[in-house]
């Protein structure tokens, strides 16, 4: 058997292993031959072709000089005319002969001779096997009709005078100019549009006519009229402007004929030009334009790139950014894949949108619309994703697609970039802006729980408004609501502020509370020049740098304010000053402010996180003095201030005992240990010691670990919060966070419910008549509906149900759109909500960005729309901290050494502060907390009619209640005395009720007289509040039955208490003179509390750290 191995060559030097390694060092040895290859075929042929058509730059040149060429010889013919005596006679011969210089002959047969060999050359190159297709092309018969009789004269000299239709060449020079823009956009690497292309053959095509019409008219009367070639002209422009003066006419039948032949031809080719001209300016209506070059390197402009552009986009984008004066210059150019919708190309026909907005219809997927928007001059770029869409998955995945393009086509153009999704941000972490639509969403719904109306302060806070909103209303808490709406956040140098600039060397809350006093503007928070971290509220031991950047709300920024001189200042404010009759401050409040000692300071040691208490002085001092407040201090007085062990929750010592033992065995306090997507920031907060089983996350199910069925069950010491939706996805980590932070009091941590579905059985299971708040996070199901408003139908329904079976509970909820918050809590009758709607109208059509800022609902902070945080993204072009600034407000980011958004409640005992300044020095003192508004909730006053109404209501309404009240007391000790699962009895029951309800109201509309029209109308007000009160009992009975039958306790219900007689609106900075009243919820940014811990500390608090880091990393959870 033949050795198989022996057989085999051993491998060539160079592929050994160690020549890999070292380098080959014997190829110079191989016996190796340089072979090159060649992309086309080396003959002459084909390098003529190389050179004359397939090279880009060589066929311009090649075309550009055919063009000359033939421009050339039409001259020379207008030359030949105009030098040529006018022959006299009408002789046939003068059509067929010309007079023809021999320097003029020499010239055109040198033409001539070029232009046919180069014909010739370009045939034989584009030859492909057809001959007679190169013969018979239009453009070869007119060059061998103006060429060859030239040529032909050269051998036979007494043709030298023969008639050439030379003007023919001006059909040739159009071909040519055609083709030598084609290959000009070949070699620029430019692509033109097609408008421009057909344009300029519209244009040549006519000339060509003209052209043709004057000469070979002018030649034609050779023999009639002798006209010259201006003469020609005016005739050619009379006819084919079918105006017709007549005046100048053709006289012989071969001029006539002519004429006739050249309007047949313009009949059939101008239409077709004008033909494709018009449906290439419909494409491009459709599609836009382009934008130049030349105004992209002169003008400023921003690109907006979206998957469809809907009115309300459009228009908030619009308002928002032209909103800021510097941007009015800008130009705002809109990239968009679909169609103009007809609403939008309404909108941008008016004059004041349309000189600034340009719209193209492409993709930013496409280098080639990048390029038509000139992308990379942009001053920056809009990608918003399609919140309309089911899968939101997939609209981000097309952002992501589409920030990635614009990254790469321009890396210097700033993105602003919207997500759906928490887990898609590390995608774009490139970006320099990105609002995560979610984190927001679920961040602002779990603050509404701890602090109400968060979602409508931050929406106030990022819309533009000048504070006029309300201005024309005669209520009073409008005027107020819609003028403290204006305010905005704003930022300036400390050395270059006169609001600030007197501050500089002092505490940040010295400086806070008497810029407010002084000037009406609330500093919130500082920058370092050196940081490029945000605090808010850095607390009493910062002190002001003149570098440090200052951010403050106010009504408007400084730039734009005016300062009076103090003599004017004093004139002016004798009558209106803050300190004057009955909201004046204390003597030493007052001397305070002049920066002299301090006196009365009150105890800054741990405070409680949940909500300062504005405290009395003691009863012993009541007698003694007066209750005063501390002045602010210019520095803190670092000896009087105790720090605040967080880890040791000190704040939580007055406690019971069995609550301590709970709460200790219960809690920790940590980082979590696991993140559900890239891109969270880590946050200190409470944490189990233990994981808690899986099968022990229902509530509504037994385990082996605990038997509980029910909310009731569990035997809760806080009220639940309910979260209604429909998939538990990542984003809810950002809504359980902030209701675990670490600075709120473990005895007020309320439990939390996720609701993935919630018929009436599973709402009653999971304790909704003992809620403190209902969430309702947007229904992205019903995101397909054909129409887009439709897209929050599910929601408002199923919000508007929990409303009638429930109308106790407070109902928290997000929409898509902000013009569908008018159907939340819906009452078709009410009057109030009826005004409130034509309130609205008229603030839109005042040209208002937020018109439905008056409806019940936002202003409470029970609704709002997500896609008011668009605003956001739109802000953060001029305010780019803005974005920072909101997520430490929501608790999204935390910063070493930053404050956090709390609030707190206004209680008997502290309307002795009587003012706002006096609340602000308050608390700047004490605390070190920052406020920065007031959430007030007022009765609402009737008018006249209304009360009228209800005063003729009432007897009936009276006596309703009196015996269905004694009709339900009986019923309560039916139901107590029977069991529990014996529900047959209570549901028979109850078409009794209705039945002797409704026999109850006949009997007495029969007592009344017939022929009063006013008794009549009673009756019918009576019979209606009847029906209303029976609807409400109706719905009352089926809760309880239903209750009843779960095995739930129907104690605590209350089917009666509704909100319709209160009203709830936020006063945002409100000014020092404003009155405190009872039951105002104040929002306060308050100090990190860990920014008090002592050097000695962290030691202490990293063995903690380490220990529930160390031993339990993998048990812990939220």
């Amino acid at each position: 058997m033949v050795d198989l191995e022996s057989e085999v060559p051993p491998l060539p030097p160079r592929y050994r292993f160690r020549d890999l390694l070292l380098g080959d060092q014997g190829w110079q040895n191989d016996d190796r031959v340089q072979v090159e290859f060649y992309m086309n075929e080396n003959t002459f042929k084909e390098r003529l072709k190389l050179f004359f058509i397939k090279n880009q730059r060589s066929s311009l040149r090649i075309r550009l000089f055919n063009f000359s060429l033939k421009l050339l010889s039409c001259l020379l013919y207008i030359i030949r005319v105009l030098l040529e005596n006018p022959s006299q006679g009408n002789e046939w011969s003068h059509i067929f002969w010309v007079n023809r210089s021999l320097p003029l002959w020499g010239l055109q047969v040198s033409v001539a001779l070029i232009s046919l060999f180069e014909t010739i050359l370009l045939g034989y190159l584009s030859y492909k096997g057809n001959i007679w297709e190169q013969i018979l092309r239009i453009p070869f018969i007119l060059e061998i009709i103006n060429a060859v009789p030239f040529i032909i004269s050269i051998f036979w000299p007494s043709l030298r005078n023969l008639f050439v239709p030379v003007f023919l060449n001006c059909w040739l020079a159009k071909h040519a100019l055609e083709n030598m823009i084609n290959d000009l956009h070949r070699a620029i690497q430019r692509t033109q549009s097609a408008m421009f292309n057909q344009v300029l053959i519209l244009i040549s095509t006519l000339l060509c006519l003209i052209f043709t019409c004057i000469c070979g008219i002018q030649h034609l009367e050779r023999i009639g009229k002798k006209l010259n070639l201006f003469d020609s002209l005016y005739f050619c422009i009379v006819t084919f402007s079918t105006v017709g003066f007549g005046d100048v006419t053709p006289e012989t039948w071969s001029s006539k004929l002519f004429v006739v032949a050249m309007i047949c031809v313009a009949l059939v080719v101008l239409p077709i030009q004008f033909e494709q001209l018009a449906y290439l300016w419909m494409e491009r209506q459709k599609s836009g334009g382009n934008y130049s070059r030349h105004r992209a390197q002169t003008e400023k402009h921003v690109v907006l790139c979206v998957s469809s552009l809907k009115i309300d986009l459009l228009m908030d984008f619009l308002n928002e950014f032209y909103a800021h004066p510097r941007l009015q210059d800008y130009y705002v150019v809109i990239l968009c894949p679909t169609e103009m919708d007809v609403q939008v190309r309404r909108v941008l026909q008016i004059p004041m949108w349309s000189q600034r907005v340009i719209y193209l219809q492409g993709s930013a997927l496409k280098d080639q619309d990048l390029l038509r928007a000139k992308m990379d001059d942009a001053e920056a770029c809009f990608i918003l994703s399609s919140r309309c869409e089911v899968d939101r998955t997939s609209s981000d995945h097309q952002t992501i697609l589409r920030a990635w393009a614009v990254k790469d086509f321009a890396p210097n153009c700033p993105l602003y970039v919207q997500i759906l999704k928490p887990e898609n941000k590390f995608h774009i972490k490139f970006a320099d802006h990105v609002v995560c639509e979610e984190e927001f969403k679920y961040a602002m719904l779990a603050l509404n729980c701890i602090c109400p109306a968060t979602s409508t302060l931050i929406t106030l806070l990022v819309h533009t408004s000048r504070g006029q909103e309300g201005q024309q209303s005669p209520e009073q808490w409008q005027k107020m609501y819609g003028r403290c709406s204006g305010n905005e956040v704003y930022h300036i140098v400390l050395e270059e502020s006169t609001f600030f600039a007197e501050y500089e060397g002092k505490s940040f809350t010295y400086a806070s509370f008497h810029a407010h006093k002084k000037f009406g503007v609330c500093l919130i928070g500082v920058r370092r020049e050196d940081n490029k971290n945000i605090l808010l509220n850095p607390g009493p031991r910062y002190i002001m740098n003149s570098t440090d950047i200052c951010f403050y709300i106010n009504i408007t920024k400084e730039e734009n304010s005016a300062f009076k001189n103090q003599d004017q200042q004093r004139k002016s404010n004798v009558s209106r000053s803050f300190y004057h009759g009955p909201s004046r401050l204390p003597v030493h409040s007052i001397i305070a402010s002049m920066g002299t000692v301090a006196i009365d300071l009150q105890d800054t040691s741990c405070r409680s996180a949940s909500g300062p208490t504005l405290s009395l002085p003691t009863e012993g001092s009541k007698e003694i003095r007066r209750p005063s407040i501390a002045p602010v201090l210019e520095v803190a007085d670092t000896s009087s201030i105790q720090t605040c062990d967080l880890l040791s929750d000190q704040s939580e010592d007055e406690t019971t005992p069995d609550e301590e033992i709970s709460s200790n065995l219960e809690y920790a306090k940590g980082y979590p240990p696991y993140s559900p997507y890239i891109g969270s920031s880590p946050t200190f907060c409470h944490l189990l010691h233990e994981k808690v089983p899986f099968c022990c996350l229902r509530l509504d199910k037994s385990c082996q670990h605990n038997y509980y069925e029910d909310a009731k069950a569990y035997g809760f010491k806080n009220k639940l919060i309910i979260v209604a939706a429909e998939t538990a996805g990542n984003g809810l980590y950002n809504f359980i966070v902030p209701l675990r932070a670490y600075y709120r009091p473990k005895k007020e941590l309320n439990p939390i419910v996720l609701l993935l579905d919630n018929p009436l059985d599973d709402l009653l299971r999971c304790g909704v008549t003992f809620a403190a708040n209902m969430v309702v996070v947007d229904k992205e199901s019903t995101m397909s509906a054909e129409e887009d408003y439709m897209a929050d139908a599910k929601t408002i329904v199923n919000v508007q149900t929990l409303f009638r079976l429930f109308s106790s509970l407070s109902i928290i909820t997000e929409l898509t759109h902000p013009a569908n918050m008018r159907f939340m809590q819906f009452r078709a009758k009410d009057c109030y909500s009826l005004a409130l709607s034509k309130l609205e109208k008229k603030e839109r059509e005042r040209g208002s960005n937020l018109a439905f800022m008056f409806r019940l609902p936002f202003a409470a902070g029970r609704v709002f729309s997500i896609s008011m945080l668009d605003t956001l993204l739109y802000q953060s072009f001029v305010k780019d901290y803005m974005i920072s600034i909101t997520r430490l407000l929501l608790g999204l980011d935390t910063t070493p050494g930053s404050g956090f958004l709390c609030s707190m409640k206004i209680t008997a005992d502290d309307l002795w502060i009587r003012t706002y300044a006096r609340l602000y020095q308050k608390l700047c003192s004490s605390t070190g907390d920052v406020p920065i508004g007031i959430y007030r909730t007022e009765s609402q006053k009737l008018t006249t009619s209304e009360s009228r109404k209800i005063a003729s209501q009432s007897q009936i309404s009276i006596s309703v209640e009196e015996w269905e009240d004694t009709k339900d007391s009986k019923e309560q000790g039916h139901h107590r005395s029977n069991h529990r699962n014996s529900t047959s009895s209570d549901q028979s029951d109850h078409p009794l009720l209705r039945r002797k309800s409704m026999q109850w109201a006949r009997r007495l509309s029969r007592k009344g007289p017939k022929h009063s029209g006013k008794t009549a109308e009673k009756i019918t007000q009576q019979r209606l509040n009847l029906y209303r009160r029976s609807e409400r009992q109706e719905l009352a009975e089926l809760v309880k039955n239903r209750m009843k039958h779960l095995g739930l306790s129907t104690v605590g219900y209350d089917e009666m208490n509704d909100h319709q007689s209160t009203l709830s609106y936020i006063l945002i900075n409100p000014s020092p003179d404003t009155r405190i009243e009872l039951n105002d919820v104040v929002y306060l940014i308050r100090p990190d509390p860990l920014a008090y811990l002592p050097n000695s500390e962290p030691s202490r608090r990293n063995s903690i750290c380490n220990v529930t880091g160390q031993d339990s990393r993998e048990e812990t959870q939220l």
